[in-house]
């Protein structure tokens, strides 16, 4: 499929989605979608059964990855695009990253204990399936537990950034993660900007690979989206648009499909890409 409107940030059951990789694909096809990236955080193991659903299905699969990283006071996404899923050194870098994840969590959970609040890795584990596990499921393992009445009140009071359990990840720098991404022949681009607020390191992050800016989202205002579209043509970066779907039992309730853009800003992903891995092809010879 060659046009129609695509939505570039989706996730799945491989992580912290509801849909599995299939269902989110066949979502994609009722709304009448060209294309959905799936970009799971730290995870491509639902790209494979995501590609396989396309054979029923209109819709074209975008293979991607969402890469969490920290900064100061806060986090940067990092979101790449048509990267080689199979690459061995980018499967070895996600697997030391789900790694990191589990121990925040136990981490986490012996703040937790401390303030009363007793759940077990498996209670947490439980919702995270096969997927990579996160804030999230200790968030719904919370609220099945009885200890709070919804995410929201998990992250406020509990879990949140600056609440009395959180606890920061392996110290994974952005520009690691754009490395990680250009290494495994795919296309970086900053996730949701507006919610990190970091502004002032998009020209380093630039400096670094960067190539791309998200500025359709839904939760940038009409401002936010005009702001960050300025700052792309400035730098000659791809404005992408994507949902941040989780599916229909996410807490965030964000409908697929609720921020897109032209097809033809996968064209010119899939260009970035395969320049990407000519270059390395070049330097390997």
């Amino acid at each position: 499929m060659l046009e129609g409107r695509v939505d570039l940030h989706c996730h799945t059951t491989k992580s912290d989605g509801t849909f599995t990789p299939t269902e989110l694909v066949g979502e994609a096809a009722r709304r009448g979608l060209a294309a959905v990236a799936i970009t799971d955080h730290d995870c491509v193991d639902g790209i494979g059964e995501a590609l396989e659903a396309v054979e029923e299905n209109c819709v074209d699969v975008v293979p991607g990855v969402e890469i969490s990283t920290d900064v100061s006071d806060g986090e940067i996404h990092i979101l790449g695009f048509f990267i080689d899923y199979e690459d061995e050194d980018l499967l070895k870098f996600l697997e030391a990253q789900r790694e990191s994840r589990v121990r925040r969590v136990e981490r986490m959970l012996r703040k937790l204990a401390a303030l009363g609040i007793d759940l077990s890795m498996e209670d947490v584990l439980e919702h995270a399936g096969d997927g990579a596990v996160g804030r999230p499921h200790i968030a719904a393992a919370m609220v099945k537990a009885g200890y709070v009445l919804s995410w929201d009140e998990a992250f406020a009071h509990y879990i949140g950034l600056h609440a009395p359990a959180y606890e920061s990840r392996s110290k994974l720098t952005p520009y690691e993660a754009i490395e990680a991404v250009l290494a495994a022949k795919g296309v970086p681009v900053l996730a949701h900007p507006g919610l990190s607020g970091k502004d002032d390191m998009i020209p380093s992050l630039v400096e670094h690979g960067l190539e791309g800016i998200e500025a359709i989202y839904p939760q940038h205002t009409s401002g936010q989206q005009e702001h960050y579209q300025r700052i792309a043509r400035e730098y000659g970066l791809l404005v992408t648009a994507g949902s941040d779907c989780h599916g229909p039992y996410s807490q965030s309730g964000v409908v697929l499909g609720s921020a897109t853009t032209d097809y033809e800003v996968v064209l010119r992903l899939y260009e970035r890409a395969r320049r990407t891995q000519a270059m390395i092809c070049e330097k390997r010879t």
